[in-house]
């Protein structure tokens, strides 16, 4: 798994065909294309734009049509993306959810689990919200933790617009892949937790360095953070 989860960090156009050639020859693994299929799903790795009728898509509870195409951004909390990732560990898995602000790049609330369900998700979206209060859009894709009934029905209590991804389309949820690919590359890979824990310390360490000492070129050199209180100071 963890080395499906580099390559595919470097190859996200890498399907379940590639992929299995790339274990076999490069690596020398022997695996199949069922055993490599199984292990996309539960690593929750979605390919950018899969070949047609690849895989047939779960009937989703709801879906959204995408709301970012050619808008400005422009001001903190006026969008915000989510994701979950693969996150590997000395000794087996588990799964982070993550949210980002993405005008100024600030991971608003994160957590880890050993399973990824609609509950989990909808629970760390809550207390974001309380927290730091509700974006204008709110985007994810198209997996089944976010056209969920109870994922759904709390954004829309909040009065919060809903935007989901095309199908195959991981680049519409590109600044939360990006920082999947800085976490993994800057921290998880260099030390790889010894157990929840450790792997809950280390996200958070992480998360503050990137909020507040991580500066983006993207941004003019400045963090996350200044980013995102510079505008909201502004405002005020």
């Amino acid at each position: 798994m963890n080395a499906i989860d580099r390559k595919f960090l470097n190859c996200p156009f890498y399907g379940v065909e590639r992929m299995t050639d790339y274990l076999r020859q490069d690596l020398g693994y022997f695996v199949g294309q069922k055993r490599v299929r199984r292990l996309y799903k539960l690593m929750n790795l979605k390919t950018i734009h899969p070949k047609k009728n690849q895989s047939k898509a779960n009937k989703a509870d709801y879906k959204f049509p995408y709301l970012l195409r050619n808008l400005k951004i422009e001001r903190p909390a006026q969008v915000w993306q989510a994701d979950i990732t693969y996150i590997p560990m000395f000794k087996g898995f588990m799964y982070m959810f993550a949210i980002i602000d993405v005008y100024s790049r600030k991971i608003m609330g994160w957590d880890v689990s050993n399973t990824m369900n609609a509950e989990w998700c909808r629970d760390v979206l809550v207390d974001t919200i309380q927290r730091h209060g509700k974006p204008e859009i709110f985007n994810t894709d198209q997996g089944s933790q976010f056209t969920s009934e109870v994922f759904v029905k709390a954004l829309q209590k909040n009065e919060v617009k809903i935007s989901m991804d095309g199908k195959g389309r991981a680049l519409d949820n590109i600044y939360i892949e990006r920082f999947w690919g800085s976490l993994k590359r800057e921290k998880i890979y260099l030390n790889p937790p010894n157990g929840g824990v450790d792997l809950y310390k280390q996200v958070k360490d992480y998360v503050h360095f990137y909020n507040t000492e991580r500066r983006h070129k993207s941004l003019g050199r400045i963090t996350p953070d200044e980013k995102f209180y510079q505008e909201i100071k502004n405002v005020s």
